[in-house]
Order: structure tokens, then sequence, then C-alpha cells
């Protein structure tokens, strides 16, 4: 399973959805919806996320191993870094592996002081680099403290984050590079709405790679991709959400959509993210798609 997954993010087109376990005791409505969309068929792996905003959800564990049982395709399970201390991290780790929950992205975490839950403070013990480093020591069958396990875990394979844009485009360089030197196979941006943009993060993950050849390391960006249908959430992350940028004339066109009737702002909205997603396709055929679980948008952007 993870091998086929491996081969298509470094050899072929290589395309995942974004899954957000709810507020719920229960996962498995949500994995009803997928399937009866038949969104199993359309991608190669899913991912979930793990309590993003700080806000209480499903774990996000518990959620890649219901999407593997149920689809038999792999899923890449997020870990944050702000919830668990190092005994935390190896522990899920650990109980992971075993049922074959083995795709870890690792990902620092919002502050813990936007969370829902009262007074809940962040762990932080280090950002994700920490736990890129279990993992490869992990991988090397001990535990990050050199320890050998009694049985050696199963192989696992580690992704990355970074953001889309930056003012200074060298220090994304700099963070992928890092990302790489610390074992990351795949490298997943944030959102992109240019097709320069995203032209311009092949270049910089390229030049990262060959930076850490001398230590035979390298990875594969995946670009992503949030399809917007609302000016509302084009202004907002624009607007507030660091490492994106919108571009003014998706702004424009969706405000003069807006203008009309939510019909034709949904209309505008999904034209320009479809237009998008085939032309990101086409240059880089490796890209994760975000949805905020609006699993009918997702179907049509890849059907």
């Amino acid at each position: 399973m993870f091998d086929t997954l491996i081969n298509k993010l470094q050899n072929g087109t290589y395309i995942t959805l974004e899954t957000t376990p709810g507020h719920s005791a229960q996962f498995a409505p949500t994995i009803d919806k997928i399937e009866a969309l038949g969104l199993h068929h359309l991608v190669d792996a899913f991912s979930t996320t793990d309590n993003p905003l700080a806000k209480l959800k499903y774990n996000a564990l518990f959620a890649a191993k219901m999407l593997q049982e149920r689809f038999d395709i792999p899923v890449l399970a997020t870990m944050s870094m702000r919830d668990r201390n190092k005994i935390a991290l190896q522990s899920d780790l650990l109980g992971a592996n075993e049922v074959d929950v083995r795709a870890i992205l690792a990902l620092t975490g919002d502050p813990a002081t936007i969370s829902d839950q009262p007074h809940a403070k962040g762990v932080f013990e280090a950002d994700s680099s920490l736990l890129l480093d279990i993992i490869s020591a992990f991988n090397s069958g001990m535990n990050y403290a050199g320890k050998p396990f009694t049985h050696t875990p199963k192989q696992i394979y580690p992704f990355g984050v970074v953001n889309s844009y930056a003012k200074n485009p060298k220090t994304l360089q700099k963070k992928m590079q890092k990302k790489i030197k610390n074992g990351a196979l795949g490298i997943i941006t944030q959102p992109v709405y240019d097709i320069e943009n995203a032209k311009l993060l092949l270049e910089l993950h390229a030049a990262a790679n060959a930076d850490c050849c001398n230590e035979n390391k390298s990875s594969t960006l995946i670009l992503g991709l949030f399809p917007i249908t609302k000016l509302r959430t084009a202004q907002f992350l624009s607007a507030h959400v660091p490492g994106i940028n919108v571009p003014d004339s998706w702004i424009e066109a969706l405000r003069v959509a807006n203008a009309k009737n939510p019909e034709e702002e949904y209309k505008v909205g999904f034209e320009l993210s479809k237009n998008l997603f085939n032309e990101l396709k086409t240059l880089h055929p490796k890209l994760h798609l975000m949805t905020a679980n609006q699993f009918q948008l997702a179907h049509d952007i890849l059907k």
C-alpha cells in the first residue's frame, strides 16, 4: 500500500484529499459521505487533520485507521507538536504502527491560545522537525533516546508542510531544506492560487533538494489547493492566513460575481479553482486538495 503511494509520489500522478474529523464521537458518517461520492476512486490517498485551529476534534490517528480499513488506500495522519511531548509522540507512533497508520504528516500546530477549550496549554517541545527526527529514529529500530525496541516498528513515511508564499522566497527554500534534511519524503504547500507562484515553489524546492544531495536526501513537493467559491473566503485567506497569497484578480472577480447573486459567485469561484487545478496538474501532478469537508466540491474538482 505505502510502497505504491511513494512510487506515485516520486514517479507518477499523486493526488491526496484532506479530511477533517468533526467535533463528534463518530467519524463513520464522514467516511460514508466520501464513499457515496466515490471519492476513494478519484484520489491516491487521504489525509486526516489533527485538531486544526486548536479546536477539539475526533482523533486523527483513529480516523486514519478507519479510512484505510474502509477503502484500502493509504492515509496521511497529521500529528501536531502542540498537544504532545516526546513521550506521547512516540507512544502514539508505536500504537499507530501496529495498525498500519504509517504515513505521518508532521505539523507544528496552531497556538493553543485560540483553542475552544478553556485554559488549554500548548506543549511545543519543539517544532515539527522533532517529530521527523523521532520518525527517523523509529525507522532505525530505536526510540528517540537511542534504545532499541523489543519489536522493530514497520517503516514510517514522514511528510512535512511549508508556506506557499513569503516576501523573501529564500526563506521558503531554507524551510524546505530543513525538512528534507530531517527526512520528509513529501512536502505539502499551503494553498497555491497562481501558476507563477507554483513555478517559483518548484524552483525553490529543486534548489533545496540540490543542497541536500550530498546527504543522499531528497523530497517531492506537493502543491496544495483550497478551492475558493466565496468572496469572504478569499478575503479571509488573503488578510488573515500567513503564508498564502490570493491574487487580487480572484478577489475582484468574486466581488463582481457576489454583487449579482450567490449562484454566480459560486460559479465564478468554482471555475477559477477548477482551471487552476487543471493547470497545476499539468505543471506538476502532485497535488493535495483541501475543501474543509465539502466533499461534493472535491468531487466536482476531481472528476
